[in-house]
């Protein structure tokens, strides 16, 4: 298979005919026009995107200082290995993104994967003002780096992070397509067992700050997650080749292990032990999602079962809903803002 060629920073000789350009394989200028767009739906990305700007001390953690020493034992285990799992991939998809805009030829979706990029440092930063505020300094190392010792939190990092080593090593349309299929499956499922266990604390009354954390988190990652939908859509249409049979059937047992390994990790970090959770209810809603996953591609189902959200998951979607929970996100970006404008004048 054909190596892809990365593309020019400077390039006097780039295509600027719209019609001319491609996600992959194209002949960029790398200007940044937003009056002539090849894809119609970055507009209305972008624009989200920028409308969700956040902050992560704008959330106050006052409570949830109060309630951490009071979580039951198997709460704060799964609180700290959630955490853990989830700042070290958005810290290695900081990393990837950059590595994946250098062999997109779409200038403005190369501006989504910017945005993307500076969200995913938002949430690192996010976990970490979680873990600052709730945690000694010892105690918070040690939590950041369960990823290296816990063996079921490094193999699932080892799933996706493999993924994207591969791209570092074998530059060609069917490793991008993997890469860019592994960001699909992060976003879209890899996730979702830790959002749900910090909104059924919320729900229980606990923890309401970081579960609000989470909110604007997830609010992001749905972006990403239509960002990536929509590449691999794009992708369909403009290189059908690299969606021959072999390649989807790769595609798909891609998501049926990235569902699997969701699965088995909702049992070992959550399981039975927390109350509003269970086995059960996890392996439906996984499931669930794999197969909105699938058919958001335009494959049908991945599964026969869990083709409509679980009644005993329905409670996931309101508490995710970043704009039903009140919080004193107005009065405390002005304060940010006003800290920021204070270091732009001391320069």
């Amino acid at each position: 298979m054909a190596q892809l060629v990365k593309k020019p920073l400077f390039n006097p000789g780039g295509d600027t005919d719209v019609r001319l350009r491609r996600m992959i394989g194209g002949n960029t200028t790398n200007l940044n026009d937003f009056n002539n767009l090849r894809y119609p739906w970055v507009s209305g990305w972008y624009r989200q995107a920028m409308n969700n700007f956040w902050i992560p001390e704008e959330i106050n953690l006052s409570q949830d200082v109060k309630d951490y020493p009071r979580l039951s034992p198997a709460e704060r285990t799964a609180y700290d290995k959630i955490l853990s799992f989830l700042v070290f991939l958005d810290s290695i998809q900081t990393a990837n993104l950059p590595c994946i805009g250098e062999y997109i030829t779409a200038n403005e979706v190369n501006l989504c994967l910017s945005i993307q990029t500076f969200q995913e440092c938002v949430h690192s930063q996010s976990y970490s003002y979680m873990l600052d505020t709730i945690c000694a300094p010892t105690r918070r190392d040690e939590i950041l780096y369960q990823w290296k010792t816990d063996e079921h939190l490094l193999r699932r990092n080892t799933f996706i992070g493999d993924l994207y080593n591969q791209f570092q090593q074998k530059k060609d349309p069917l490793t991008l397509l993997k890469v860019m299929m592994a960001n699909y499956i992060l976003e879209g499922v890899y996730f979702y067992s830790g959002f749900a266990f910090f909104y059924n604390l919320s729900r229980g009354g606990k923890m309401p700050g970081s579960a609000q954390e989470i909110r604007y988190i997830n609010r992001d990652e749905n972006t990403h997650l239509w960002l990536f939908r929509n590449i691999l859509l794009e992708l369909q249409k403009e290189q059908p080749e690299l969606f021959c049979p072999e390649n989807v059937q790769l595609l798909r047992e891609m998501l049926e292990e990235g569902v699997r390994q969701e699965i088995a990790w909702g049992h070992y970090v959550i399981g039975d032990e927390v109350p509003g959770l269970n086995r059960r209810m996890l392996t439906d809603y996984i499931r669930y999602l794999g197969n909105l996953r699938w058919s958001g591609l335009g494959y049908g189902a991945l599964y026969e079962d869990n083709r409509q959200e679980p009644a005993s998951m329905a409670w996931v979607s309101q508490y995710s809903n970043a704009n039903l929970v009140k919080t004193d996100f107005f009065e405390a970006k002005s304060t940010a803002y006003a800290k920021s404008t204070a270091l732009v004048d001391d320069l």
